[in-house]
């Protein structure tokens, strides 16, 4: 019996000897290229040198070491008579195994200071070609680009002599997946370079890599499962780790990220509890604990089942008051070991950790429509006080502004047309997604009641009339916060004049849609 030829020539050499060694107690042929052979060798095997095939040294630095007919033809060729023949004449032996993964390009462009020679010499061109060729040829080639699958080969090579051909068509499928996120990783690289890191290039490559199917998405019917971004670090969503709790659905993981990324604005101990990722309760205080009894008070009827985001660890004090109603999930950087033992008389609860130190850089968000998608940066616009523009003769009191600037970055968390009545650090209403700013207003109000007088309120957008501002003085409002811009903004201010209230523009505009 001919032995089959298995090449090999990987940048990630995990499991690698052993899937050797499997291949050569079978009787395979290892044919291998520049580190990968000095492993083999080094492990005792027996390896045949690419240059030895192609009659050709590797060159240019090794640059070019597969690129050559007698490595390419003996991957493509169909195993029918008219190609062997061919193959035989010209003296090429076939390949029936390719194990290949690329050089590290994304790791590499994302070590600080990378130059853009590091990040050229990085980009597998060889690699690439044999994967894509194996995989076109799947039917008669096994393509492997993940280590994880050697042990699953092996095991079919053992028992049956050969690999399915599911088995193939899936292994190719994932091959093809693998060089095209190559490729989009490097395209993403030089359109950055290209055109800066904050224009919108004129190719958007989104590459996502499968964490795990989701029971369902936002309702039975629908199916979902979670991805993350690949070279995405600490602190995100997507690198979490659920400590405890039944299994995270598409509903909690929109929630979670809400709930996160609210409590993520503040400085100082912040605590959000979210429905249907809309904020119920947020407040600040000096410790967790006390920022999230004012937030479960803002709302005790909406937290119900709700989901908690927390700025800071979570420790046992804390824990026991959250264990005292009852929560669909918390988030936070972390949790100590005394509140995970709290939280163990509440199984059910799903305790989310993200890791302390929150991931920078850019995000786009992106959002499907009929036939295509849109992308834009995310709402991370950087307000500075010294940017309010009051235009009241009333100025706000010191600490009417510093409830206004809690309100202004609460209410950018808040579904559109969005309304947040706020005092002392805590919300005392919330007016979610209305069609109309003054019916948000309203809901916010009544929301609010008695406590209200004294308060202030933030408006996403501005007032196209006076009507909400009306609606805040009769319920004892004092001071709000808008971006202005309307055409109106004078009657506002008039009415804001006539009843005293201190009002200021930010100039910036939070629609939440």
């Amino acid at each position: 019996m001919v032995s089959r030829c298995a090449l090999l020539s990987v940048w990630d050499k995990t499991g690698l000897v052993e899937f050797a060694k499997g291949l050569a107690e079978l009787g395979w042929k290892i044919l291998s290229t520049g580190g990968t052979a000095r492993v083999l060798e080094e492990a005792g095997l027996s390896v045949t040198h690419v240059q030895e095939v192609t009659g050709f040294p590797e060159i240019l630095d090794g640059r070019v070491k597969t690129l050559h007919p007698n490595i390419h033809a003996g991957i493509l060729a169909r195993r029918e008579p008219e190609h062997l023949k061919q193959l035989e004449e010209l003296g090429i032996g076939t390949i029936d195994l390719v194990a290949v993964n690329l050089y590290p390009f994304r790791e590499t462009v994302a070590r600080p200071g990378v130059t853009t020679e590091e990040a050229i010499e990085n980009i597998d061109i060889g690699g690439p070609a044999m994967v894509r060729a194996a995989a076109k040829n799947h039917e008669y080639v096994i393509v492997i680009v993940n280590p994880a699958r050697y042990p699953q080969i092996l095991a079919q090579l053992r028992e049956q002599g050969d690999v399915d051909l599911s088995t193939r068509r899936m292994l190719a499928a994932e091959a093809f997946a693998h060089t095209a996120a190559y490729d989009a990783t490097i395209a993403s690289y030089w359109q950055q370079e290209a055109y800066g890191k904050k224009n919108l290039p004129p190719f958007f490559f989104l590459i996502g890599e499968k964490i795990h199917d989701l029971r369902y998405g936002e309702n039975p019917h629908q199916r979902a499962a979670f991805y993350r971004l690949p070279g995405r670090g600490s602190g995100t969503l997507a690198s979490s780790l659920k400590l405890q709790g039944k299994e995270l659905s598409y509903n909690n993981l929109m929630d979670l990220d809400a709930a996160f990324s609210l409590v993520s604005e503040f400085k100082e101990p912040a605590v959000a509890i979210i429905k249907h990722t809309n904020p119920c309760g947020v407040a600040v205080a000096e410790t967790l604990a006390e920022a999230y009894s004012k937030a479960l008070e803002a709302d005790p009827v909406s937290a119900f089942g709700g989901i908690v985001g927390c700025n800071r660890p979570v420790d046992k004090e804390l824990a026991q008051e959250m264990v005292k109603i009852f929560l669909e999930a918390v988030v936070a950087p972390l949790f100590t070991p005394d509140a995970l033992e709290v939280f163990k008389a509440r199984p059910q609860v799903r305790l989310v950790a993200v890791g302390e130190g929150q991931e920078k850089g850019l995000n786009w968000h992106v959002r499907p429509v009929s036939g295509g998608f849109l992308v834009q940066e995310p709402d991370v616009y950087d307000f500075t006080e010294q940017e309010l523009k009051v235009v009241t003769r009333r100025r706000p009191t010191e600490e009417e502004l510093k409830d206004l600037l809690f309100a202004w970055k609460v209410v950018k968390h808040v579904k559109s047309n969005a309304i947040v009545v706020a005092k002392g650090g805590v919300t005392l209403g919330v007016g979610a997604g209305q069609m109309n700013r003054v019916g948000a207003a309203r809901i916010a109000l009544e929301q609010a009641k008695e406590k209200a007088r004294g308060a202030v309120l933030a408006s996403d957008a501005f007032f196209p009339f006076p009507d909400t501002v009306e609606e805040a003085a009769k319920a004892g409002v004092t001071a709000i916060i808008q971006p202005g811009g309307s055409v109106r903004d004078q009657e506002s201010i008039d009415c804001a004049d006539k009843y005293g209230l201190a009002m200021v523009f930010t100039g910036v505009r939070h629609f939440r849609h």
